[in-house]
Parts: structure tokens; sequence; C-alpha cells
């Protein structure tokens, strides 16, 4: 028996296991992102469709796996089409949701119900212009499973004081991975719930432990105020210690804000990247660190805040450096068998209206 495991592990093709690759540069896309911005200005937003292409490409291209770039295929009028159909039904919607308050319940009722839709029709479209190795991604999920994961479940988990949210966010990855496919494969998964429990406490736990270092710190410096004197009782004093405070409000809030998000998205991106494989074509691995990510996610926020919004594409540059540089993929050689599956028609409304009224889900 321990021969015949050991004869089908050494039969078994050997992976190449590499990082993700990650090339491009700050100046190269600031060059492009301010010209896609002027641009879009002058068309009055018109030219936001190529912006958006020409940044999915540029992004796309120095992504690397295995030495192998990734493509996106959607063309500028497809998304400049869907724009507009988009923008069209916004416009409807707020003007009829101004006319009534009952019009405006009404109507994100029906939101309610059609969101699922556009995160659907968003994720089919995202995926079907994105390829590599000249095989395209798929996705399979339909309406039923993201009004379930993504609704009702959200929902449901109000009435047990969010009890049920870590457990609903876990069915919500498994949700969307599952229905994930490359050249008819589809992707595995079988995460924990147990650790989405575990990643939710710790991110709560960071920010009271912080929140507590604060409130600490702040009486230590009002005992210390009104032991020192007339200087503390004057206006003045007091002024200053109120300006201290706010500023340390808001410093707590930011930097507890980027720590419970390191915290969490650390550790979920770690467990779902380690659970979830496309069996027999590639394997892979994150390995996220908290301070680190913390810490770019608070340099990055500044940098923005400090250039008034300039450092925007070296911010970008710097995050996907790093989500490349914390990813491992082992690929195997069935992959350069793979060849791309026909796919139903797909159009790019559902993804630029979902982007328009705010249906955003990304993909680790």
């Amino acid at each position: 028996m321990e021969n015949s495991v050991n004869h089908e592990a050494a039969a078994q093709p050997a992976a190449r296991t590499s990082k993700v690759a990650f090339g491009g540069k700050a100046g190269e896309f600031f060059g492009i992102w301010i010209v896609n911005l002027l641009l879009s200005i002058v068309t009055l937003g018109i030219y936001s469709a190529w912006a958006k292409v020409r940044t999915n490409q540029y992004f796309y291209g120095h992504t690397r796996v295995d030495n192998q770039p990734f493509r996106y295929l959607a063309t500028p009028i497809q998304i400049l089409k869907g724009r507009i159909i988009a923008v069209i039904i916004f416009a409807l919607f707020f003007v009829l949701s101004s006319l009534s308050p009952m019009l405006t319940l009404v109507l994100a009722l029906a939101f309610l119900f059609v969101s699922p839709w556009l995160i659907v029709q968003s994720l089919k479209f995202n995926l079907r212009m994105t390829s590599y190795r000249n095989v395209r991604f798929a996705f399979h999920g339909e309406y039923k499973g993201a009004f379930k994961y993504f609704v009702l479940l959200p929902v449901l988990s109000i009435f047990t004081l969010y009890l049920a949210m870590p457990w609903a966010l876990k069915k919500m990855d498994q949700y969307l991975c599952s229905n994930i496919s490359f050249g008819g494969k589809k992707l595995h998964v079988s995460t924990d719930t147990s650790t989405y429990y575990i990643a939710a406490l710790v991110a709560m736990a960071a920010i009271f432990g912080l929140m507590m270092v604060f409130g600490i710190l702040t009486a230590v410096v009002a005992v210390i105020a009104a032991f020192s004197g007339e200087a503390a009782e004057s206006a003045e004093g007091r002024g200053i210690f109120a300006l201290l405070l706010s500023g340390g409000v808001f410093v707590v809030y930011f930097v507890g804000f980027a720590l419970s998000g390191a915290v969490y998205q650390s550790m979920i991106r770690n467990h779902l990247f380690e659970r979830t494989e496309l069996p027999g074509i590639a394997k892979f691995k994150s390995e996220m660190k908290v301070m680190p990510y913390m810490w770019l996610i608070l340099s990055n926020l500044l940098a923005i805040i400090l250039t008034l919004g300039l450092a925007y594409p070296w911010t970008k540059i710097r995050k996907a450096a790093y989500m490349a540089s914390v990813t491992t993929v082992a690929v195997y050689p069935q992959i350069d068998s793979l060849v791309d599956q026909a796919q139903n028609d797909s159009n790019a409304f559902g993804e630029e209206a979902a982007g328009l009224f705010d249906v955003d889900v990304s993909l680790a």
C-alpha cells in the first residue's frame, strides 16, 4: 500500500510555484491617470469608459503568474453603452424618488431585489472580460443564489444581533469563489466558519484595545492637566486640551479602522486562498501580515490627503505590488492544455449599473 501511494505521488506532475509578479510603475500609471482624468472632465465623463479600459489593461497586463500576463478584453464602447443606460436609469430613480417619501421607500425596496441581479451581471461581465493564457474566466452564479447570500442572510443576521454575520460572510465568499471557472474548470472551496468568527472577534478586540489605551492616556493627561495649576484652568489651556483630544479621536478612528480592516482582511484572505484551488490546474497561497497591511492602508490614505489626491496613482500601484508580493500560485502542467470555453453573451450594463448604484463585489 505504501509503495502504491508513493508511486501515485511520484506520478503526479510537479507544480511550478512562484510569487505573483506585478511590474507596474507609479510614474507610468500617473501619466495614464492624469490624462484619463483630464479627458474625462473635458468630455463631461464620456471618456471615462476609455479611461476604465486603459486602467484595467495596464494593471492586468502588468500582473503575471508563471511569467504569463492577464488580459482585460472589454472595449470602451461596451463600457460606454452600459454606462449610458445605467445613468438614464439612475436619473429616473432620482427623479421618481424625489416626488414623494412613499415612492422613495418603494424604490428602495425594489432596489433591494434588483441588487443581486446587478451583482451577478457585474461578475459575469468582469470575469468574461478577463483572460489568462488566452483562456477566459467565467462566473456561473444566478440571481437566486445572489439574493440568498447578499440580501436574505445579511437581513436575517440583524435578528441575531449580527451574531450570524461572520457565517453569512463566509457563505458569500463561498458562493462567489465556487461559481468562478477558468477554461471550464470550477474553483473548489472548503472554508471554515470558525475562521470567520475568530477574524471578526480579533478585529473587534483590536478596536476595543486601541480605544481602551486611548481612554487611559486621555485620563492620564486630564489628571496631569488638573494638577498643573492656573494654566490648565484658563480658557486657552482648555482650548488646547480640547484640540488635542479632538485630534486624538480623529487619529484613533483612522488607526482603529485600518487595524481592524487589516486584521480581518489578512486572516480571511489567507484562509480563503489556502482553502481554494482549481483542481489539477492551480493552488493558491496568501501570506498577508497585519502590521504591513495596516501601514499600507494608513500611509496611502495620508499620502492622498496631503497631496490633495495627486498621490492616488502611487497608492494604487503600491497596493497592487503588495498584494502580488504576498500571493503565491502553484501552476500544474495541465494548465497548458486548457482551451477557451464558449460562454453566454453578456454586456456591460450590469457592471456599470452596479458601480453607479454603489453595488460592489470585490474578489481577493
